[in-house]
């Protein structure tokens, strides 16, 4: 099993959360998505083939703009720059 720590910016409630859990759980190889709201980390487990790319294409889609955290290994090749979307809430209703 693989793990991938994702530093996530624009998460503000619980909203937020479900939100960039729906937008990580239906990639391939994705068991599990721990966000941690306060600090805004999210910690993704499971075969996670695609690797990190997928996972911070996904959180841009949704509206949460991502990168691989500092410290963290990634499952794949994830050198290039970190995607980054125009600052958005992502559909939250907080703002």
């Amino acid at each position: 099993m693989n793990i991938i720590d994702l530093e996530v910016q624009g998460m503000n409630c619980g909203s937020c959360v479900n939100h960039v859990t729906q937008a990580l759980k239906p990639i391939p190889g994705v068991s599990t998505v721990a966000v941690d709201l306060k600090s805004g980390h999210v910690r993704v487990s499971g075969s996670l083939d695609a690797g990190a790319e997928r996972l911070v294409s996904a959180l841009t889609e949704a509206g949460y703009p991502a990168k691989l955290s500092s410290g963290s290994a990634p499952a794949h090749d994830s050198s290039g720059p970190a995607v980054r979307a125009k600052a958005s809430r992502g559909g939250c209703c907080c703002g």
